[in-house]
């Protein structure tokens, strides 16, 4: 049995500090987590009670219309043209999509995944399951001719809110294709832009060209639409590829429930609940932004997603300590990369009142 190194989960290290915060007289603001607070959309459980009766199975390809719907909203919200059925396939949850895709497409030992300096800490952790090795770059210039399996990129960034603009994603995709390697873009956060141009989809014709050759693209409902209970999104891309991840699925069960299904059909359908939970955001944002700078902060990236990159220039713990004093709980940078030593990221999700504390407790 080959022996499987995995690191220490990162939020167990950050159990002291939030016992400290938890101390505070008013109690915690748990700014740490990225995992949403407010109501899932009416709509969205509507269509779970509607089909809480499912005594099937249901396909690993996704029951009828959902495909199309996914293909329909992906144009219209992201001007991704040109998908078909055969482009899609909804997965349970993203990060499942993400801990697994090594292990799916057969990579393993002797292989290399190119990850983001700064990164969501699963890209790394699902290579080490799949036994291969990971190397961190933002582009393949500081590589040289290095053999990859995979390339992530992370576009809005987490833990950094960045946006990769339309030049360095078709460098991206042009070396990609030049070293016959995959890449796979986590657009997660896509319907979260606060600032700047608007993200785009690495399967953007203007990203791509004319083919979705070694290219896949990751969505969520689960910042969108509050939908993280619920578990459900997409990959899209090269539907060779695609055909290979459905085969696959197929065999080991991952089915996507039918009741989940049919309520990413009704998030997908319905813009108006992303737009007024994009707004309760925003409010949110600013109110946040605006104590962290008063209160000696510096912001940096953060033009999208549900996070503030946040700086006092020292020691990321060192800030982690100061805020739980506070009873306000982050996130340290250190935890997505030595790049983020002297960082922290303060997530959007909590409360208005939550959100109220944390910036009263910074200004007084």
């Amino acid at each position: 049995m080959r022996e499987i190194t995995l690191p220490e989960f990162p939020w167990d290290t950050l159990a002291p500090y939030g016992d400290k915060a938890r101390a505070h007289p008013d109690g915690i603001v748990d700014l740490s987590i990225g995992t949403p607070v407010d109501p899932t959309p009416q709509v969205v459980q509507d269509a779970v009670r509607a089909a809480a009766d499912s005594p099937g199975y249901p396909p690993t390809i996704g029951i009828p219309g959902l495909r199309e719907t996914v293909a329909e909203a992906a144009e219209r919200l992201y001007g991704i043209t040109g998908l078909t059925p055969a482009h899609i396939l909804p997965v349970i949850g993203t990060k499942e999509l993400i801990g697994t895709l090594p292990t799916l497409l057969g990579i393993g030992t002797g292989d290399t995944v190119m990850i983001p300096d700064l990164a969501y800490p699963t890209y790394a952790v699902a290579a080490a399951f799949a036994g291969a090795q990971t190397l961190t770059a933002d582009g393949y210039t500081r590589i040289g001719p290095q053999r990859l399996a995979l390339t992530w990129i992370n576009s809005p960034s987490n833990p950094t809110g960045r946006v990769l603009g339309p030049a360095h994603l078709q460098k991206m995709v042009d070396e990609s294709r030049r070293r016959g390697v995959l890449l796979a873009s986590d657009e997660c956060y896509i319907d979260l832009s606060w600032e700047g141009d608007a993200p785009l989809s690495v399967l953007h014709p203007d990203v791509r060209g004319g083919s979705f050759d070694g290219l896949l693209a990751v969505h969520s409902l689960s910042k969108r639409s509050n939908f993280a209970g619920l578990r459900g999104g997409f990959v899209a891309g090269d539907p060779q590829v695609i055909a290979r991840l459905t085969e696959v699925r197929k065999h080991l069960g991952f089915l996507v429930p039918r009741p989940v299904q049919m309520a990413m059909i009704a998030g997908y359908r319905d813009d108006v609940h992303v737009r007024d939970q994009r707004e309760i955001y925003r409010r949110r944002r600013e109110l946040l932004k605006a104590a962290l700078v008063e209160s000696g902060f510096r912001i940096d990236h953060s033009e999208a997603g549900l996070y503030l990159w946040a700086t006092r220039d020292e020691p990321c713990w060192q800030t982690v300590d100061f805020l739980a004093e506070k009873g306000i709980l982050v996130a340290p940078g250190a935890f997505y990369g030595a790049a983020g030593a002297t960082h922290v990221r303060i997530a959007l999700t909590a409360t208005d009142a939550g959100i109220e504390q944390a910036a009263a407790r910074l200004l007084a």
